[in-house]
């Protein structure tokens, strides 16, 4: 059982290249009951490639990220899994740190992301690094169930976030 709970130190996160798409769409399988058709994949792959990350432990990918920009401010996961036998070692956590990281870079003062609001482990995890719930998408998956929308704001907050807080600080007086 050591094994079982033991945190990988030697996994590593890398820019994924064409040759590693087929386990990623492996990893997408094995996590979803919807998976994101190839196609796809390599779409989102083209679209933003410095966003599409894999972990990678012994030569093998065990998890990935894909992430864009939805605007010159806003970042959006779009999808992040790791194989079922490596989960629960903090590699999801590695890679949505990194994927934040690369979007601020690139100009974000937000990330969204979409969540079904039965998958309590992702929100324990999203919520640990600081996204917030922000509302509730109806029949957002295919299956019918909703999704939670979760932000997360960058310390600076962006001119959004600080200008509607000033605002409503007007307002209510001092």
């Amino acid at each position: 059982m050591e094994l079982e709970s033991r945190k990988y130190s030697n996994v590593v996160i890398r820019r994924a290249t064409m040759e590693d798409l087929e386990e990623v769409g492996r990893i997408e399988r094995l996590s979803f009951p919807n998976p994101y058709p190839r196609s796809f994949l390599y779409q989102l792959y083209f679209s933003f490639p410095e966003g599409f990350l894999v972990a990678e432990l012994e030569g093998r990918i065990v998890g990935y990220v894909i992430t864009r920009m939805r605007s010159r401010t806003e970042g959006h996961v779009v999808a992040i899994a790791v194989d079922p036998e490596y989960r629960g070692r903090g590699i999801g956590k590695s890679l949505v740190l990194r994927a934040m990281k690369i979007l601020r870079e690139k100009g974000s003062r937000r990330v969204r992301l979409e969540v079904r609001v039965s998958n309590e482990v992702a929100i324990s995890l999203y919520k640990s690094l600081g996204f917030e719930i922000e509302g509730v998408i109806r029949r957002y998956y295919m299956d019918g169930e909703d999704a939670y929308l979760m932000y997360k704001y960058f310390e600076d907050e962006g001119e959004e976030k600080g200008l509607i807080g000033r605002i409503g600080s007007l307002i209510r007086g001092p």
